[in-house]
């Protein structure tokens, strides 16, 4: 359980300053991180907790341009809504930067530098589109055109607003430039590349050395390891980024005119240029080294299911191919969050904006909400209903109405302290020593970065508390038992004490309420900085915490139900938001195709299958290899889904398989069948499949 004791560097994805924060955000990175940390300071472990704004990048380009802007004006604008959204969403960073800050550009083109004089780059000259009304390469989001799959005539370079499909500028028909609209031409380019394929054996052997890492970590990685690791660019010729070191642009005899650091190189190091401004803020600015480059020290990186190579493979390549620096330790990444069901879309209206949310409800319902559905090992959905019934149910009718029902007796019927604990029964010392537990059993939950487990488990002591509550009946033994009375009381005061700590990673505004309730002082604090010695932690929350006699404070509701038509005006207003995005483009539905006759249908011989194993085929963007067993023999089917699915989330599945198509040659490979899947209008697909054996017949 102690895995972590040594010193902590935790860091989450950098959110990018192109907009505000959504609910989607906060469950994948951003939460699962705080709980964790806040968690860890109450165990009075040395953790340090660095965030900030990302803010390079074409997107942000693009829209400046929109909205005839300049980009500094766009990070200027989303970077202090996401620092205060997030401050009051109560995230306990030690330190919240930017990276279009000097440290940031310092620490960057350093790294660049040391890894240039690693001779850990390649260059590569290629072709790319120009736009020589503007003077500028093109990258992909420079670009629109026709995308080759759905027809869309909006399609940007690297993905198809439409239809989700994945594209390069160069796969785009009539592609026009976004910066002028004019018809871009052919010119060649130099730029650095990191290697990756020269770093797969040591990044191999290192992610081996992890096997307690998440299964859809693990899987997500090895899905390209067996495809093999590529060379991947880490320069862009865009007017908006960290410069390319003139020095080391010199020495490559390349003109560093307008070549920039790539977003997905730069980003990272954000981590490194947030902790050395939080160690300058402390006063001692070599501070950070401590935990970037001490061996003792542990690299926890919170991100989403999207970020995992990035932070598995190429990250680490990038720290190993420096030198100096620690690898990450652990890598907890979560899946997505869906929202009443449906794929959370920015670009079509369908989120829950965190600074709109917070005009409404108090942040730990949220946190609450949030936290009890995290999406750990598989997509979860977040729903207002939902919402609804975790804050009425739980928090309200469980955890606020023991606390409230303890004090409320405490106040009538013993004047405002802690009656003292005399002759316990049985029952009384069942629950004090069950109650010792609590702490630990919870911490074993956090530490395996379980924290749904862990939120059940504190309001288990709630649950624990209520029926305890019942069981005692001190509305009844206030007249024909007053010790047993007083007992009660006193066990109850003692686990509302206990709440006022276990529940802080997760309710910290609730938390510190409570605890002003109880009068309850010498509590650490789960917020950064230093603290005196002596106070009393998560290890101490099983122990009671409050003596006999203890005067009390003035009670207060800790929670508020939600009404019915609060959270219909909550939905309406996503729905209103999703249909006035989604006007443009409209989706309609396929057309039918032309009547079939039974005998025509008759001939397809559709048999379910299992996927016994699943990989990207080489040299390919969209196929995927798939071995499938059909019961009565294995089949290799080539998929063309990659820019759909993992292939580590289809081994295993069950599928619908048309096992009569003549044979096909396709990258060199031989497909023999189909996968039958289903299109919906935005072009996402599923896998059609049924709860069958192998070789089943579909009729």
């Amino acid at each position: 359980m102690d895995e972590y004791a040594d010193r902590m560097l935790v860091t989450s994805a950098l959110p990018y300053a192109n907009g505000p924060i959504h609910i989607g955000h906060l469950a994948g990175a951003y939460l699962p991180a705080d709980l964790y940390c806040r968690y860890q300071r109450l165990r009075a472990r040395d953790v340090v907790y660095v965030c900030g704004s990302d803010e390079f990048g074409v997107a942000i380009v693009v829209r400046a341009l929109r909205e005839g802007t300049t980009p500094q004006a766009i990070v200027d604008r989303f970077h202090p809504l996401i620092r205060d959204s997030f401050a009051a969403f109560g995230m306990s960073f030690d330190h919240y930067g930017r990276t279009s800050g000097p440290v940031h550009r310092e620490t960057s083109q350093d790294f660049f530098r040391r890894l240039a004089g690693n001779e850990v780059f390649v260059l590569k000259t290629d072709e790319q589109l120009y736009d020589a009304t503007a003077g500028v390469f093109l990258a992909d989001r420079f670009v629109k055109g026709i995308c080759p799959e759905c027809g869309y005539k909006d399609a940007y370079g690297d993905q198809c607003e439409r239809c989700g499909t994945s594209l390069s500028p160069a796969e785009l028909l009539s592609p026009r430039s976004t910066l002028s609209d004019a018809v871009p031409e052919v010119r060649t380019t130099t730029h650095w590349y990191l290697p990756l394929g020269d770093w797969q054996k040591r990044l191999q052997e290192y992610v081996a050395s992890h096997s307690e890492w998440k299964p859809n970590v693990l899987g997500q990685i090895g899905a390209w390891f067996t495809s093999g690791l590529r060379d991947r660019a880490i320069t862009r010729d865009v007017p908006w980024g960290v410069p390319v070191p003139a020095d080391v642009a010199k020495a490559a005899q390349v003109s560093a005119r307008g070549k920039v650091i790539y977003v997905w190189f730069d980003a990272p190091i954000g981590y490194i240029s947030a902790t050395r401004e939080w160690a300058q803020a402390q006063g001692d600015p070599s501070l950070w080294e401590r935990y970037w480059k001490d061996p003792a020290s542990k690299l926890l990186h919170f991100i989403g299911k999207d970020n995992i190579v990035f932070h598995t493979l190429m990250f680490p390549a990038m720290l190993m191919g420096h030198g100096d620096f620690v690898v990450p330790h652990n890598v907890p990444a979560n899946e997505f969050l869906t929202i009443e069901g449906r794929k959370l879309s920015t670009s079509r209206g369908w989120a829950v904006w965190l600074h709109e949310y917070l005009e409404t409800f108090p942040p730990d319902y949220l946190r609450y909400a949030l936290a009890a559905t995290l999406p750990e090992s598989k997509d979860a959905d977040f729903s207002w209903k939902e919402f609804q019934l975790r804050v009425n149910s739980e928090l309200a009718d469980i955890l606020g109405n023991f606390v409230n029902r303890a004090l409320t007796f405490a106040k009538k019927e013993f004047s405002g302290v802690v009656p003292p604990l005399v002759s316990p029964s049985d029952r009384d010392r069942d629950i004090l020593s069950r109650l010792a537990d609590f702490p630990g059993r919870i911490a074993v939950a956090y530490e395996r970065f379980r924290f749904r487990e862990a939120v059940a488990l504190t309001m288990d002591v709630a649950r624990l508390g209520n029926k305890y509550f019942n069981d005692s009946q001190p509305w009844k033994t206030r007249r024909t038992d007053r010790l047993a009375c007083g007992n009660a009381i006193h066990v109850s005061l003692q686990l509302c004490a206990a709440l006022s700590v276990l529940t802080d990673p997760v309710l910290p505004f609730t938390a510190k309420k409570l605890r002003t309730m109880l009068r309850l002082e010498g509590i650490r604090s789960s917020m950064p900085g230093a603290q005196p010695a002596g106070l009393i932690g998560w290890d101490g929350a099983g122990a009671p915490l409050l003596a006999e006699g203890h005067v009390l404070g003035p009670r207060a509701i800790l929670f508020t139900k939600v009404d019915d038509a609060v959270i219909d005006a909550q939905v309406e207003r996503l729905t209103r938001q999703g249909e006035e995005q989604g006007k443009a483009p409209a989706l309609p539905f396929a057309e039918s195709k032309a009547m079939i006759d039974y005998e025509a249908f008759a001939r397809l011989d559709l048999r379910m299958g299992i996927v016994l194993s699943a990989e990207r085929v080489r040299k390919s963007r969209k196929l995927i290899c798939l071995q499938v067993d059909l019961g009565f023999e294995e089949r290799q089917i080539l998929a063309g889904v990659a820019q759909h699915f993992d292939p580590a989330v289809l081994t295993g599945r069950r599928v619908v398989v048309v096992a009569n198509l003549q044979p096909r040659k396709m990258m060199g490979m031989e497909s023999r069948g189909m996968l039958l899947m289903a299109e919906d209008r935005d072009g996402r697909l599923a896998l059609v499949t049924a709860d069958s054996e192998a070789g089943a017949v579909v009729r």
